[in-house]
């Protein structure tokens, strides 16, 4: 709470706030179940990695991405369920997902507005957890990372969508038609997008 609240001002807040809170508490517990909890045992793989967790006799941990590998070196009586473990293993993950990024989504974006006849200023690549992708004013493209996470024809769709905002700024009934137009079927493609989260993996 901001220095200048009072806490008996605070805790009446919370009070008034009883209801909303306990709602949402459940829904971030929700999320947070759904999360992978990373262990000694976790199989996961990005497009161009595999995770792997090595314990060592050093006192630091850290990570190492090369030839293929996302390596997570755990001293040997680490307890890598707590926070800050999961979370060192979720940077690599996410450093291992730009690196994918950086490389393969600037060259399908370029493809995909060859073949559709598309025209854009400049590409971004964030670690965008709100959002998949957007198209700025100046038809600038933002992608995220995290386009990593899904099929091949889910992260098209994704680009498509945004290139279509260079014409139609808004979700109009135009945007909608030359989207059909592309894509075969973009509601259901909006659909199963829907499907999958940014914030959970």
């Amino acid at each position: 709470m901001p220095v200048f609240v009072s806490f008996t001002r605070a805790e009446k807040y919370i009070e008034s706030k009883n209801n909303w809170l306990r709602k949402n508490m459940d829904k971030i517990r929700i999320v947070e179940n759904n999360h992978t909890v990373f262990d000694d045992q976790t199989e996961f793989r990005t497009a161009e990695h595999v995770l792997e967790i090595e314990r060592t006799g050093r006192v630091k941990p850290g990570v190492v991405i090369r030839s293929g590998k996302i390596k997570v070196l755990c001293p040997l009586t680490a307890d890598i369920r707590n926070k800050e473990y999961q979370g060192m293993i979720r940077r690599g993950i996410e450093a291992a997902w730009r690196m994918e990024a950086k490389n393969y989504l600037p060259v399908r974006l370029c493809e995909l507005a060859r073949i559709h006849g598309f025209s854009y200023n400049r590409v971004f690549i964030k670690n965008n957890r709100t959002r998949w992708g957007s198209c700025s004013s100046k038809n600038n493209i933002n992608l995220s990372l995290h386009l990593m996470r899904l099929p091949e024809h889910l992260a098209d769709y994704v680009i498509l969508h945004e290139l279509t905002h260079t014409i139609y700024r808004n979700h109009s009934k135009q945007f909608w038609g030359h989207l059909d137009k592309i894509t075969g079927n973009a509601k259901k493609l909006d659909k199963e997008l829907n499907l999958y989260r940014l914030d959970v993996y």
